[in-house]
């Protein structure tokens, strides 16, 4: 895959405040990559150099192979970009935000009305002023903007905040859409669950380091943490070891039984419990969640990259 974004040992400081420190990182086109950590972790400052908004104090950033700080116009208009706070002109209507935009990004003005319907911005939302919208609405009319121009690199902080169920499903079918085509995506989300199958890599922050860059199932290998097992067994039964060893079982509230497996014993765990698959009436793995990783990092503080 060619690498889209190139991010090599950057720092970035203001004034004695160091908001990112030594990070590199690539971006692969159609990679869609989730960048997670707490507020003030460094994320929109390296959402904004990749923007090339602000210039890193030490190491390299490339955008196609560019400096985005250096003011190619070719290189800013295959980006773009979703803030976690969209703002618009509430005189204008969706259609005329979207057209000025167009003209800002010197794209076809013809190309905004089938974006505003691939978001879900009907013919009478789109003609309504942006200062009758909902937060809703707002989110769906900035995503439309960030896809002005097919680019080729899309960043986007927050880009759910404000959608509903559906609208979150729809949109992540248009992130996948895009991948599909090449596109590569950088998701900065405070919402773990929601990256969870829907990123091909997630990049942790903390204090401005990187401390976690990997799949999920590379980051489950060297956190190691435990699966938790479930199980309902046949007869009802809610007492004593299953397997009839010294693994300790917890009641839930739902009625079954759950245990923890480390990685090292899963396997045989397993095969004891279905030795006699009679006596179980429904079985279930739960691996470690994004979340669970998230959590275990941070308290590790250490580094897998």
């Amino acid at each position: 895959m060619n690498r889209t974004v190139d991010i090599s040992g950057i720092a970035k400081l203001y004034g004695k405040v160091e908001a990112v420190t030594d990070v590199s990182l690539t971006l692969h086109e159609g990679q869609t990559v989730g960048l997670v950590g707490h507020n003030g972790a460094g994320k929109t400052t390296l959402i904004k150099l990749m923007l090339g908004l602000i210039r890193p104090s030490a190491g390299t950033v490339r955008v196609l192979g560019e400096d985005p700080a250096s003011g190619n116009f070719e290189v800013r208009r295959r980006l773009g970009y979703l803030p976690e706070s969209v703002s618009f002109h509430m005189a204008l209507t969706g259609r005329e935000t979207l057209a000025f935009y167009a003209r800002l990004k010197r794209v076809d003005p013809a190309s905004t009305a089938p974006l505003l319907e691939r978001v879900g911005l009907a013919v009478a939302a789109a003609d309504r002023p942006v200062r009758t919208y909902s937060k809703g609405m707002r989110q769906r009319l900035g995503l439309a903007q960030a896809l002005l121009g097919e680019p080729r690199i899309l960043l986007l902080d927050e880009p759910t905040s404000g959608l509903d169920p559906a609208l979150r499903r729809h949109f992540y079918n248009l992130i996948s859409d895009l991948r599909s085509k090449g596109t590569a995506v950088l998701l900065s989300s405070h919402a773990l669950t929601e990256l969870e199958g829907r990123t091909d890599r997630v990049i942790i922050l903390n204090g401005g380091v990187k401390i976690a860059d990997g799949t999920l199932d590379e980051l489950r290998r060297i956190a190691r943490l435990p699966t938790r097992i479930r199980i309902r067994l046949a007869n009802g039964g809610t007492t004593g070891d299953p397997t009839g060893g010294d693994s300790r079982w917890h009641v839930m509230d739902d009625g079954m039984l759950e245990t923890e497996a480390e990685p090292g014993g899963k396997i045989e765990l397993l095969h004891r419990l279905t030795a006699n698959p009679a006596r179980i009436a429904d079985i279930g793995l739960v691996e470690p969640t994004l979340d669970d990783l998230y959590a275990h990092f941070l308290n590790a503080g250490g580094n897998a990259r």
